[in-house]
């Protein structure tokens, strides 16, 4: 019996990346209990490459419900799936990403369950003397970290953060087992055909994909005004970033919440992050803290973000992004001509 499940999240074909962190959240914890590591995943189309990855990645059992009617996301039939898993094979703990769909599909499982859910957790751990889950995350907009438990329910339940951690390097030669889980009568009850997804639309209005972006250019206080943010948007464009924010940005109302990173926003991971007038406080850096590069841009000598950067520019920036921009055109203008 396998006492720690995630969800693998499985999108138009594809295993996500955020399934392979998920069980990099799970790993540690069932080794504490002393018990196994399985992923769920559902969908349609779900390859022998996928569950693979799952094992590699620390899978010790992979529970494949896959079915032509469960291409889609849809939040009935998700979580009518997986009360009837979980009702049959009685796990400790079932973890999820905070994405969009896990944020959907979680708590109304939680209900059908009857069990507790704690959302947004930055970090997860067994108590020792309980085995109960300890499940860490900001409270109070994200000015104190509250670390909860749910003792008297089962299984317990937690969605953690996507880009928080990075997925565990895979091991090729790990070995574990797939259970092909059957569509039979008691699944197809679980499927909800009341609604029919026509297709995806992206709310355009403001949209900042900052957790898949490779490059996020970030402003903070330093940039003084709104208006300053196109200096940023312009070096963004150049590299083909995002446009991220601190909090006391978007509480100035110089930019929109889906721009916000740390702990009360958004937890990133891109190759490179680039903070412009950002001084750095701890809720901002725990959601910048898994970027491969970091480029802090202040006056400030002692800005906390220029002592985790990789490169820590004390200067003006609006001397260092216009100087920054003019070497990024130059390159690319002797690229064109060969030079």
């Amino acid at each position: 019996m396998s006492f720690v499940w995630t969800i693998a999240e499985h999108h138009a074909g594809r295993l996500r990346e955020v399934a392979l962190e998920v069980l990099g959240r799970g790993r540690p914890l069932a080794d504490a209990l002393g018990t196994r590591l399985a992923a769920v995943v559902i969908g349609h189309g779900i390859t022998e490459q996928d569950t693979g990855r799952l094992i590699a990645h620390g899978a010790d059992e992979v529970y494949v419900v896959d079915d032509p009617r469960l291409a889609d996301f849809r939040c009935e039939s998700y979580s009518g799936v997986l009360a009837h898993l979980i009702r049959t094979w009685s796990p400790e703990i079932v973890l999820a990403a905070a994405t969009t769909s896990g944020r959907t599909l979680m708590p109304h499982l939680a209900i059908r369950v009857h069990a507790g859910l704690t959302a947004d957790c930055t970090e997860l751990a067994i108590e020792p003397d309980t085995g109960n889950l300890l499940q860490t995350r900001p409270a109070i907009g994200g000015n104190i970290m509250a670390t909860i438990k749910t003792p008297r329910h089962r299984p317990q339940m937690a969605t953690v953060r996507p880009h928080a951690s990075r997925p565990p390097q895979p091991d090729p030669d790990r070995s574990g087992r797939v259970i092909a889980v059957p569509m039979d009568t008691q699944l197809e009850a679980c499927l909800d055909d009341r609604t029919q997804v026509l297709g995806y639309r992206t709310d355009a209005a403001d949209f900042a994909n900052l957790e898949d972006a490779d490059v996020v250019v970030t402003g903070g206080r330093g940039l003084k005004r709104k208006e300053n943010f196109a200096l940023l948007e312009e070096l963004a464009s150049r590299l083909g970033g995002e446009i991220g924010a601190t909090r006391e940005a978007v509480d100035r109302g110089w930019i929109g919440y889906p721009h916000q990173v740390g702990l009360s926003g958004k937890t990133i991971s891109p190759r490179v992050y680039i903070g412009a007038g950002a001084s750095g406080s701890i809720q901002h850096l725990a959601g910048i803290k898994t970027s491969e590069r970091i480029v802090s841009i202040n006056l400030d000598p002692d800005a906390p973000l220029h002592r985790v950067a990789d490169v820590a520019v004390v200067g003006d920036l609006f001397e260092v992004v216009p100087a920054l921009i003019a070497e990024l055109d130059r390159r690319r203008g002797a690229a064109r001509s060969g030079d």
